[in-house]
């Protein structure tokens, strides 16, 4: 072993390094191995991230604030929210948003809520684009509720729950 460490450094000093040169040049050259392994993994082997949707709500002045909270019936019933849809699929997409009013919200409801929607609308985003709509809803019945606006795509022709949804409760008072 000490035959080969001299030989080792009669090499280093032929071609001009001394033992402190020699060590500065190794750590050089394990810094570059790594960075050329971490660089090769990032870009051959690691996964594609993963693709999802996004659907959130703002409020009247197209903000996540100030959203409605209290409805008076027959006189202030309607109110006013933005939905926002955004597509972080590998492609084009094609989205429906469905508003659904309800009053005894279950806890989970990985098929979509089995009511009837108030309103829906379908739209096509590209790829890493968002896209927002404005969407009135009016109850005058008195009672509280939950507000859902469920987001569905299409996928080989048929529309798929997403199971991204937001929920907005609201109370209706006379």
């Amino acid at each position: 072993m000490p035959r080969r460490l001299e030989s080792v450094m009669r090499i280093g000093r032929r071609i001009g390094l001394s033992d402190e040169k020699g060590a500065a040049a190794a750590v050089f050259i394990a810094l570059i191995v790594v960075v050329a392994v971490v660089t090769g993994y990032y870009f051959w082997l690691a996964p594609p991230p993963e693709e999802y949707n996004v659907i959130n709500l703002l409020g009247s002045q197209q903000q996540a604030s100030n959203y409605p909270e209290v409805l008076v019936a027959n006189q202030n019933s309607t109110f006013t929210v933005y939905v926002n849809v955004e597509n972080h699929m590998n492609g084009d997409q094609s989205y429906r948003v469905l508003t659904k009013v309800i009053k005894n919200l279950p806890a989970n409801f990985p098929e979509g809520l089995p009511v009837d929607p108030v309103n829906n609308y379908e739209l096509n985003l590209a790829k890493g684009t968002s896209h927002q709509d404005q969407v009135i809803v009016t109850e005058n019945e008195l009672g509280s509720y939950s507000v859902v606006f469920e987001l569905w795509r299409l996928d080989s022709g048929n529309w798929t729950f997403t199971n991204n949804y937001c929920v907005l409760n609201i109370k209706v008072i006379s």
